[in-house]
């Protein structure tokens, strides 16, 4: 095991417990994707604390940055937000009602198709998108600023790896 539990973090004490309790069980994966569990419960508060800040909860703010990010016109339909955010519809349908509701977006009739509708991002909803995120950007390099850019950079490309070989995995089922 890499790092003892004197002197390692929180999952190599948990490594450590589990393999005084059941050393015949390799707890190898816990090395990776405890700490990327870890890691995740450590800043997701701080995140949404910065979304909070902005009048908005993690789901908000997915659904307008999402608006966001697919450029002018800001507009998609409900379905392909749905797809996109790997929610229900009824979840969506949600999120959308208080977002209309603050101004963040309005639904109109589908250019494509009268019979639907589509979401489109308002002028405030995009500016409190782009306020949000360049505050949880500044949020987050600041959590980063303890690791040299080389690291950080070979750390992606090993994250970007390990989440493609897992995507494939789970397509496989």
């Amino acid at each position: 095991m890499a790092g003892t539990p004197e002197n390692g973090d929180h999952v190599d004490r948990l490594r450590g417990q589990w393999s005084r309790e059941l050393p015949d069980l390799d707890t190898s994966p816990m090395a990776v994707l405890g700490r990327i569990y870890r890691i995740s419960n450590l800043v997701r508060p701080g995140i949404e604390a910065t979304f909070a800040r902005f009048g908005l909860d993690r789901g908000e703010f997915d659904v307008i940055s999402t608006l966001r990010r697919a450029g002018p016109p800001y507009r998609l339909t409900p379905t392909e937000l749905y797809r996109s955010l790997m929610v229900s519809s009824g979840g969506l349908t949600h999120r959308l009602g208080r977002l209309e509701k603050a101004g963040f977006i309005r639904r109109e009739p589908s250019p494509a198709d009268g019979r639907s509708m589509a979401v489109v991002l308002t002028e405030a909803g995009r500016a409190r998108t782009e306020a949000a995120f360049r505050d949880d950007m500044a949020g987050e390099l600041e959590m980063l600023a303890g690791m040299p850019a080389g690291e950080l950079n070979e750390l992606a490309a090993l994250l970007r790896k390990l989440t493609l070989a897992i995507d494939a995995k789970l397509a496989e089922t």
